[in-house]
C-alpha cells in the first residue's frame, strides 16, 4: 500500500466517502465495509499498528449512533423505555445506520492516510496536482509540527509531575491543569511556528520562482488500477442497496 501514489489514496477514499454518504440505509454500508475490512490484510499495516489508529474510530462511532438512537425520529413500535427517551424501532435503525456509515466512509481514509508519508503526498500535490508550492510546504510543515506538539505536551506534564502539580485535588482541579497544559503548549506552538515561518522564509521558501523538487512523483497504472477499485466497491455497495431496495437517497 506504501507503494501507491498518494493522490490515487485520496481520490479513493473520496470516492468511498461520497458514495455512501449520498444515501441512508445501512445495506450499502455493509457491503462497503465488508469489503473494506476484506481488503485490509493487503494495506500492508502490522495488526497491532491496526488497532491503535482504528480503535478511537471503533470508540467513537456507536456514540455518533447514539444521537440517532435518542433523538432520532420516532417511527415504528416501542423498542425499549428509557425515562424521558421513548426509543422505538426507527431509532434503532437510524443508529445502526449512521454506526455502520461512519466506519464505512472513515474506514478506509484512516488506514490509506496511515500508509502515507506526509512528504510524498506534499510531493505528489505540488507535482501532479500542481498546487502552489507554498501553500503545500507551509502545509507539510504544520503536519511535521504535529509530533513535536505531543512531545511537548508530555514534556510539560513530565515536569509538572516532577513539581509535584499534577495530581490530587478532584475533577476541578483537574480541569484546571488540562487547560494551563493546554495555554502552555498554545504559546509554546505559536513559538516555533514564527521561528519556523521566519526560518522559511529566510530560505526563500515564498520566492516567486519555479520550484524544483528532490523527490519526483510518478502516477504509474497501479494508482489507476487502485481508484478503479474504489469505484467497484463503491459500485458493489449501491448495485446490491438498489437491487435489495434499500437505496435511500439523502436528499429524498
Amino acid at each position: 500500500m506504501a507503494s501507491i501514489n498518494p493522490i490515487a489514496k485520496l481520490c479513493a477514499a473520496a470516492i468511498l466517502g461520497v458514495v455512501l454518504l449520498l444515501t441512508l440505509d445501512p445495506v450499502s454500508a455493509v457491503v462497503g465495509l465488508l469489503c473494506e475490512c476484506a481488503l485490509l490484510p493487503f494495506a500492508g499495516v502490522p495488526a497491532k499498528k491496526l488497532v491503535k489508529i482504528l480503535s478511537p474510530l471503533l470508540i467513537a462511532a456507536p456514540f455518533a449512533g447514539l444521537s440517532g438512537l435518542l433523538y432520532g425520529r420516532d417511527e415504528g413500535n416501542t423498542v425499549v423505555l428509557l425515562g424521558p427517551w421513548n426509543i422505538t424501532q426507527g431509532e434503532v435503525a437510524l443508529a445502526v445506520t449512521i454506526t455502520l456509515r461512519i466506519l464505512a466512509v472513515a474506514l478506509p481514509a484512516i488506514v490509506l492516510f496511515a500508509t502515507t508519508d506526509p512528504t510524498d503526498l506534499a510531493d505528489a500535490l505540488a507535482q501532479l496536482w500542481k498546487l502552489p508550492a507554498r501553500f503545500v510546504l507551509g502545509a507539510l510543515a504544520a503536519i511535521r509540527m504535529l509530533g513535536l506538539m505531543r512531545q511537548d505536551w508530555n514534556m510539560l506534564r513530565l515536569a509538572r509531575r516532577a513539581r509535584g502539580v499534577a495530581d490530587g485535588g478532584g475533577p476541578i482541579k483537574a480541569s484546571s491543569r488540562l487547560l494551563s497544559l493546554a495555554m502552555a503548549l498554545l504559546t509554546l506552538a505559536i513559538r516555533r511556528g514564527s521561528l519556523l515561518a521566519t526560518a522559511m522564509e529566510a530560505r526563500a521558501f515564498d520566492a516567486p520562482i519555479a520550484r524544483t523538487w528532490a523527490r519526483q512523483s510518478v502516477w504509474r497504472a497501479r494508482d489507476g488500477w487502485f481508484i478503479g477499485g474504489a469505484f467497484f466497491v463503491a459500485g458493489v455497495s449501491v448495485t446490491v442497496a438498489v437491487t435489495t431496495g434499500a437505496w435511500n437517497f439523502v436528499i429524498s
